[in-house]
């Protein structure tokens, strides 16, 4: 079961990175058009500007599993350093806990927020819904939440192990 759930979370994990990065791709490139667009052919293009926020936006929430399964975004790195054992468990514990719950905060009232937006129209892209740019929150926390489950049962805390 163990084994299942990990490499269930590296796939997932590889695949929320990868779209992270394809999200910075795509921003990169628009951020390129609107400069020549802007400067080059004297015709501003006001759609690229809200699409390079939207693939940010993206780009952040899918990118964050990737550092909650790294054991990178909560560190109380002083109490995990001098604590036993026992303590270093109980640390895990409760920061897996306090992470988790956040996140399921950001599920529910993520997805009621993306339906909510359903009627709003994106400024400049009038034929898209805001949904899409509001549904980052909850599908990136989902990842999320597979990550911190498979930090707290394989850790991985490579910052605290080298750091000098």
């Amino acid at each position: 079961m163990r084994d299942s759930f990990l490499a269930f979370e590296r796939r997932t994990t590889a695949f929320s990175l990868a779209f992270a990065c394809a999200m910075l791709v795509v921003a990169a490139c628009l951020g390129l058009y609107q400069i020549f667009a802007r400067f080059v052919f004297q015709q501003p293009a006001e759609w690229s500007e809200v699409l390079i926020r939207f693939a940010l936006i993206w780009m952040v929430f899918m990118g964050a599993p990737m550092a909650f399964r790294q054991g990178a975004m909560v560190c109380v790195d002083i109490l995990h350093r001098k604590g036993g054992p026992a303590m270093k468990r109980g640390l895990d514990w409760l920061v897996a806990i306090a992470a988790l719950t956040l996140i399921g905060f950001m599920i529910r009232y993520g997805f009621d927020y993306a339906w909510r937006a359903r009627v709003q129209t994106i400024s400049g892209l009038e034929s898209l819904s805001m949904t899409w740019a509001y549904l980052a929150v909850p599908i990136g926390a989902v990842f999320c939440m597979i990550g911190v489950v498979a930090c707290l049962i394989d850790p991985r805390r490579m910052e605290l192990e080298t750091q000098q």
